[in-house]
């Protein structure tokens, strides 16, 4: 039955093929054209296990997450949230399928190499579906809490910095088998996914430490919101390292011995190696950008709702003004930070981190001869543009750059 695959089930499954697999790898089963078939079915039970029990535990967890207290989440990006609890359960029946083919061929090839069958199985009851919704009382409240902002600006900071690696993928329509094939395993790979997934683990490790401690259940809906956000993303990340390390592992390159070619088939025929490159990019991929496309609205609200703001008043660039190196400089201070800042000129305000309106500010500037404007908004922002203005905005008199100081390293 279906409703065997509970979170205890996989957990089963992850634990006893990585014991089975480490200990045919201790005794050469790679090596070894009898064993290796048997050692490469281990592999993939480990892997999509893992897999599973990712997305088992994001759908056991839906009702935990309050969504209908978080509108945030009514609508992902362009999905709803119905339809990415259906997406999961339509992965996760993949899982089931490609994992209940695999069993006979394990137990067949169990047999071929006189491995003893156990006479008796798991009953149903040592595997139980049901999911518990009782909850202990909330008893234990935050305390501290100017640190406590300090540290909300600090990581909604760091997931803006992280966010703009999506940013680099659009989803119009879902990518094709052929387009896939090109971006895996050049774009996105099980290094660069990995990387990801720990930068977001991160993340969550400073927010549950230093933000909310063991949970936050009666706190502010957008911090629950934002916290949703990046731990959905992190549980897909992990669907998809297990499901890229195994496609790069066992199903993309195929060696030149033919106990590998054979291999490689048998494997083949049991786990559709497109369905795995589909599930990891248009399942996978796609809800990773969604939910970071929710948690970067929530990041830059919850970010200026706490951030120390102040103003300054700097001189404009000598000679030539706020043309395109200085604008820019301004720009990518200030989405550094991801703090809101305005320039102001005269009765006018303009967005501090967008080129083209600082560039528009700069006409009105040199039209009506404005010798020093005002920054108003997040205070390391500022601090760093007065740095900045100091050294004339990165450039002499005649427009060159010039080098800027060890403080705006990052803007180099």
């Amino acid at each position: 039955s279906e409703f065997i695959f509970t979170k205890m089930f996989y957990m089963k499954l992850i634990s006893s093929s990585q014991l089975l697999e480490d200990f045919l790898d201790y005794h050469g089963a790679k090596n070894n054209r009898n064993w290796y078939f048997f050692r490469e079915l281990a592999a993939g039970i480990r892997h999509l296990s893992k897999a599973g029990y990712s997305l088992k535990h994001v759908i056991n967890r839906i009702n935990f997450y309050e969504f209908s207290e978080l509108p945030e989440f009514i609508d992902i990006g362009n999905v709803t949230l119905q339809e990415f609890i259906d997406a999961v359960n339509l992965t996760l029946d993949f899982f089931t399928q490609t994992l209940t083919a695999m069993a006979p061929v394990i137990i067949e090839e169990a047999r071929r190499l006189e491995i003893p069958i156990p006479t008796k199985g798991y009953s149903f009851t040592r595997f139980p579906r049901v999911v518990s919704k009782e909850i202990l009382a909330y008893n234990i409240n935050d305390h501290n809490k100017d640190i406590q902002k300090k540290n909300i600006v600090k990581v909604a900071n760091d997931y803006l910095n992280l966010a703009k690696y999506t940013e680099r993928f659009e989803f119009f329509e879902p990518y094709s088998i052929k387009d896939i094939y090109k971006m895996i395993p050049v774009t996105i790979n099980e290094v660069k996914t990995r990387r990801f997934e720990m930068r977001i683990h991160n993340i969550q490790s400073s927010f549950d430490t230093y933000i909310v401690h063991g949970g936050f259940k009666f706190g502010s809906n957008k911090l629950k919101s934002f916290r949703r956000a990046f731990s959905l993303g992190l549980y897909l990340l992990q669907t998809m390292g297990c499901l890229l390390h195994f496609y790069e592992r066992h199903l993309y390159e195929v060696g030149y011995k033919s106990v590998y070619k054979q291999t490689y088939n048998r494997i083949s025929s049991l786990i559709d190696k497109e369905i795995i490159l589909d599930r990891t990019i248009n399942f996978g991929l796609f809800y990773v950008c969604n939910f970071f496309s929710v948690g970067k609205r929530l990041a830059k609200e919850i970010l200026n709702e706490n951030v120390e703001r102040s103003s300054i008043t700097v001189g404009i660039p000598v000679k030539l003004g706020f043309h395109s190196r200085p604008s820019l400089l301004v720009a990518k201070i200030v989405q550094h930070y991801g703090g809101q800042v305005e320039m102001c000129v005269g009765d006018d305000r303009f967005d501090a981190s967008s080129v083209l309106d600082i560039q528009w500010a700069g006409g009105k500037i040199q039209k009506e001869n404005f010798s020093e404007v005002i920054f108003e908004g997040d205070i390391r922002s500022l601090q760093d543009i007065a740095i900045l203005s100091k050294v004339n905005y990165g450039e002499d008199i005649m427009g060159k750059g010039i080098p800027l100081p060890d403080n705006l390293e990052y803007l180099k």
